[in-house]
């Protein structure tokens, strides 16, 4: 009985191995980060091609776990739990509702999806995630800026530097960084014809265009970590 509930888990394991890779990964990878041989990684996952898990791939090319399946309800070790809950409670310190909102339903949905119920422990949980803020949160510009980015649309902003001096940008936002005590955007702007970064603090005005910026986010995200000059608007 505790061998084949020991080679259930085993297999629950190599489906989230699986999930974690994008591209195909070969059983030697995954027999190492399981710990097993590799052996047992083709008849395991022989078991969950023939239980009707959409692995594709074949030994030797590598295995890959078909996008959208839906994986059944995973157990989670203590380590994995301090993780979510810790990352959950900071986010919900970031000033953004939505944001802590969000982060307050993805712990229930993980709490009732598992065999166990984990209410009790993650209320109990000893990491606490304390927030020092050096600026009043914009709770009003989070939402649509983050709304931004997922579409691409271009935004208007009436923006203030460190000096005072008031002007107002078109820009492209490709991220938005939350730092402890600032929350900073990325993005293209068109009057600087550049990348700049925003203190969303200094934010007075936004707008969000209906207008797609002409390049992917992907591709300005890349260009932008390419030149790295990380720091304020100027």
């Amino acid at each position: 009985m505790a061998q084949a509930a020991s080679r259930t888990g085993r297999l629950f394991m190599l489906m989230d191995a699986l999930r974690s890779h994008r591209r195909p990964v070969t059983a030697a990878c995954l027999a190492e980060q399981m710990s097993v041989s590799v052996r047992t990684i083709y008849r395991d996952v022989q078991t969950l091609i023939e239980l009707g898990a959409p692995v594709e791939g074949e030994a030797g090319l590598g295995y890959v776990l078909r996008a959208g399946f839906f994986l059944p309800p995973l157990m989670f070790n203590e380590d994995e739990l301090e993780a979510l809950v810790l990352g959950a409670r900071w986010v919900k310190q970031q000033g953004d509702d939505g944001l802590a909102q969000a982060a307050g339903n993805a712990l229930s949905k993980i709490a009732a999806a598992s065999p166990l119920d984990l209410r009790d422990s993650m209320a109990n949980m000893g990491l606490l995630a304390a927030s020092f803020l050096e600026e009043a949160p914009n709770n009003k510009t989070l939402g649509p800026i983050r709304e931004a980015i997922r579409r691409q649309h271009k935004i208007n902003i009436g923006y203030r530097d460190e000096n005072g001096n008031a002007t107002e940008r078109l820009v492209w936002p490709i991220a938005l960084a939350f730092f402890e005590g600032k929350r900073l955007v990325i993005g293209w702007c068109e009057l600087r014809n550049g990348f700049r970064h925003f203190r969303n603090d200094r934010i007075s005005a936004l707008t969000v265009t209906k207008l797609r910026y002409p390049q992917q986010r992907s591709v300005l995200l890349q260009a932008w970590r390419s030149e790295n000059p990380f720091g304020e608007d100027h």
